[in-house]
């Protein structure tokens, strides 16, 4: 497929070109999960994708539980809809568990560890407590559980998997935990195969066009099982023999010209295992010198022009931009109203526009 027309697709159906949605949860709903171990950032990536999206909104919704932030997929912290949680950790958390199996030996924490654990969570939260990781870390510790370095983040993310805590809302700069019986209502669980077919469709229509390499890396699942969800749902999507994608492919006059400060770890990026359509190869380390291109990007019309970062002061919002190479006159004017909106995403009347 032409990278233009890739582009183009992935765009739209991002609903980063031609935004539909309103409702934060609806969104997450239709991406699927969106990553988000940096939640300040999934924020913003859930508001581009929103018509007219601002943090207060996007907060409200994680407060009041429209949207929950968990280790769904990979393994990393995902936006998901309520609804979803459940079946989604049915189908993943064997596979997540796979990946931190090293680092729970090394750490020493056993079944039974967890088990005391979970006892002294659910005794901790129940009656609708929610509570910040330092108070429930200093429970665990008065119970004789070492919480330690990273042995306090596997432990709680055992806990997700168990579907005994997810996230509660926010106090003050705080994320907090909260049992996930008291803030997600049950809902009926999958069989494998339903699962299956569920998740690929979601992503396929909502990423794609994509490989089947691209859903095995997005959902953390083997290829013979990513294989087999897209073999059960491929009548509804169409192909070029390599992508998978739902509807028609846009044509160029279907999506605007348009300059995206797009945040760490957004989909339109790291849900692929091939990143290259996406960015200039000899501009990779300049994007970020891992080579995984997780930081803040400029992107113009799809493709990655730059790097940004931010400095708040009291009412302003400062951005300093990076480009690979300098913006031509139409850029630089998209990329200050990419700016306008940032500022009104946060909630500050002015911003200041620094390109180095």
């Amino acid at each position: 497929m032409p990278a233009p027309d890739l582009k183009r697709q992935r765009l739209q159906n991002h609903h980063l070109a031609g935004q539909q949605f309103t409702r934060p949860a609806d969104i997450v709903r239709w991406l699927g999960a969106v990553q988000a171990q940096d939640y300040p950032g999934a924020k913003w990536a859930l508001a581009q994708r929103l018509k007219t999206g601002i943090d207060a909104q996007i907060e409200k919704a994680f407060n009041d539980g429209e949207i929950i932030r968990t280790h769904v997929m990979r393994p990393t912290w995902h936006f998901v809809a309520p609804e979803d949680l459940r079946w989604m950790l049915e189908l993943t958390a064997k596979r997540i568990r796979m990946h931190t199996a090293t680092r729970l030996r090394f750490f020493e924490l056993s079944d039974s560890i967890f088990a005391r654990c979970a006892d002294i969570i659910t005794r901790l939260l129940e009656g609708g407590k929610q509570l910040i990781r330092t108070d429930i870390a200093a429970a665990l510790k008065l119970g004789g559980i070492a919480t330690d370095e990273q042995r306090f983040i596997h432990i709680m993310m055992e806990m997700e998997l168990q579907q005994l805590v997810c996230s509660g809302g926010v106090q003050g700069k705080h994320l907090t935990y909260a049992l996930l019986d008291e803030r997600v209502p049950k809902t009926r669980i999958f069989s494998r195969e339903e699962a299956l077919a569920n998740l690929a469709e979601r992503y396929f229509s909502s990423h794609g066009p994509a490989t089947v390499h691209d859903y095995a890396w997005w959902s953390g699942l083997t290829i013979a099982d990513a294989s087999a969800g897209l073999e059960m749902i491929k009548n509804k999507l169409n192909s070029d023999g390599m992508y998978w994608f739902a509807g028609d492919l846009p044509n160029q006059g279907d999506v605007p010209s348009q300059v995206l400060l797009l945040p760490n770890y957004d989909e339109y990026i790291v849900s692929y295992k091939d990143r290259s359509f996406a960015i200039d190869e000899k501009h990779v380390d300049k994007a970020d010198p891992r080579g995984t291109i997780f930081n803040n990007t400029v992107v113009i019309n799809g493709t990655i022009a730059g790097i940004w970062k931010k400095t708040l002061s009291k009412n302003t919002v400062i951005l300093q931009v990076t480009p690979f190479k300098p913006f031509t006159k139409a850029a630089n004017s998209a990329l200050n109203s990419a700016a306008k909106r940032y500022a009104r995403f946060l909630g500050l009347k002015e911003h200041t526009l620094a390109i180095t």
